[in-house]
């Protein structure tokens, strides 16, 4: 089970855009290689920033809508929104110390 907790169009609004903290959204579907050779990474830093910055999954293929809002056109693409609005993405493969730094310039 990932670290990250699945996200919704039901509850997308108040889990990311009105979140306290910066939240890292990660934009996959299952039948995507990319996308579950970087959920470790994505897990691990999930873990590193607990409590300091949320990492949530959108799955592309049930929540297509939400996909669709953000321009996602690739995945795995990972999106870093701060205060409800998009502050850094990364689209395609990255190395866990990418995307923790990233993220860790929006804390």
């Amino acid at each position: 089970m990932s670290a990250a907790a699945s996200v919704s169009k039901s509850n997308f609004d108040t889990e990311v855009l009105e979140s306290s903290v910066p939240v890292l959204v990660d934009f996959w579907a299952a039948w995507c290689g990319p996308c579950r050779a970087v959920a470790p990474a994505v897990d691990a830093v999930a873990a590193e920033y607990a409590g300091r910055a949320k990492v949530v999954k959108v799955n592309v293929d049930e929540e297509p809508e939400i996909a669709g809002r953000y321009g996602v056109q690739s995945i795995p693409t990972l999106t870093i929104f701060k205060d409800g609005r998009v502050v850094d993405q990364i689209v395609g493969m990255a190395p866990q110390s990418t995307i923790s730094t990233k993220l860790g310039a929006q804390v």
